[in-house]
């Protein structure tokens, strides 16, 4: 059961709950007789969106085995001052908003008890007879909460959902409690965007914590067996991970890392070339020196087919200063390359870098969540709802959406449809 199955199974359970009659409530859950009657009733007053409200719950006895049971509500979350509205609320707070735990307190706080907030928005309301005293901590909790579902459905999480054989790695590292570092890896897939469960590593050097990754993307449905090609930066672990066990896979080399690389290289040799010189003269040479080396990189980094490349390649290692430069990418050329060639058809150049922007936005580089379980949960959540939300129509100056207004589950053929990233986290 993949993860749009498992909230359109919860969706309909809620339905089924609310759509429960009087009758219903006769039979006991335990073992199915109607033989029961009321056995008294309790009042609860749970928190909903619009203020705080009392709420009946009957009780009932089975005559024949003897138990109780209380009428459920699919408003109501069993054991919880506030309403499920209220979870759901919370935890689309932090996610699709992008702010801290403490201001999604404080807003939802501010907005149920018509307090704090709320009188800077409607000045002329009474006071509040009853205020609200939701925390931080709290929706922490029903965030970790939600993460510990994520991480239950793992197992068979995007199975029957179409992959396209060619995927982008990367890592972001993240600080958590005294001083700790961590790095969460992800799979993408280059074509849908669609992610697969990260994992959280000490470090990224050996081949350990990639085999990990990939266990858990073929754990959650990815066809490692087929994969062709996968995108990455310099990582020396993932390479030797490819190298052991997954020999098949071609190495795309990240062109935006390895401009990075070769950018402070040109810097150097510019340096050196402007030695001497008078201040004007040697910031005319160091432009020079940058224009003419960055030009001879960009027609090889940027070929359009590999006999462009290597042409570019012989002037570069022609050039007077252009040497070492062109001992580097030589070695890499091969996998600078990669994405051209038609059987890695859809293989991005560069690796998905630009995810972790909105990561880091909600997870403050990961000190909210102190540990590394707390941080792979968090991880898990925001994978999911990621999948599930669709990118907004509009492009905005720098920054373009290659399929506007779809979510990379309906990218890769199965739209989520009426079912949210809440409904599949069983929130």
């Amino acid at each position: 059961m993949n993860i749009i199955e498992r909230g359109r199974k919860f969706l309909q359970s809620l339905r089924e709950l609310a759509g429960r009659s009087a009758w219903d409530w006769k039979r006991c859950p335990k073992c199915g007789d109607t033989l029961t009657i009321k056995n008294g009733s309790y009042t609860r007053r749970p928190w909903y969106l619009d203020g705080r409200k009392s709420e009946r719950v009957q009780r009932h006895l089975c005559h024949t085995c003897h138990s109780s049971y209380s009428e459920q509500s699919a408003l109501l979350v069993r054991g919880s001052w506030y309403a499920r509205e209220v979870h759901r609320a919370a935890i689309d707070h932090w996610q699709h908003v992008r702010t801290s735990l403490r201001r999604t307190a404080e807003v939802l706080r501010s907005w149920m008890g018509r307090q704090e907030r709320w009188r800077l928005w409607r000045p002329l309301d009474p006071p509040s007879s009853e205020p609200c005293y939701l925390a931080a901590s709290t929706v922490h909790r029903w965030l970790d909460g939600a993460g510990k579902n994520a991480q239950a459905s793992v197992e068979g999480q995007l199975t029957g959902i179409q992959d396209t054989q060619v995927v982008g790695t990367d890592g972001l590292w993240a600080k958590l409690k005294g001083k700790a570092k961590r790095v969460v890896l992800l799979v993408v897939d280059s074509v849908s965007g669609l992610l697969y469960p990260p994992i959280v590593a000490k470090g990224e050097e050996s081949a350990g914590p990639w085999q990990r990754l990939f266990e858990r993307a073929k754990q959650a449905g990815l066809d490692t067996d087929a994969l062709r090609g996968v995108t990455s930066d310099g990582a020396k672990g993932l390479l030797a991970y490819l190298r052991q066990g997954m020999q098949w896979v071609q190495q795309q080399r990240c062109t935006w890392h390895m401009w990075r690389t070769v950018g402070g290289a040109i810097t150097r040799i510019a340096d050196q070339a402007a030695e001497g010189l008078s201040d004007e003269a040697a910031a005319q040479m160091r432009k020079r020196v940058k224009d003419e080396l960055s030009g001879l990189v960009h027609q090889i980094i940027d070929a359009q087919d590999y006999a462009q490349a290597e042409a570019a390649l012989a002037v570069l290692l022609a050039h007077p200063l252009g040497a070492p430069i062109g001992k580097v990418l030589n070695e890499q050329l091969d996998r600078l390359l990669v994405h051209l060639l038609d059987y890695y058809h859809g293989l991005q150049p560069v690796t998905p870098e630009w995810y972790w922007r909105d990561f880091r936005l909600r997870l403050s580089h990961g000190r909210n969540h102190r540990s590394d379980q707390r941080l792979e949960r968090a991880s898990l959540l925001w994978a999911i709802y990621h999948n599930f939300e669709p990118a907004q129509w509009r492009s905005e100056r720098k920054r373009h959406y290659r399929y506007p207004g779809q979510s990379a589950l309906a990218v890769a053929g199965a739209p989520p449809g009426q079912v949210s990233y809440l409904d599949a986290l069983g929130v």
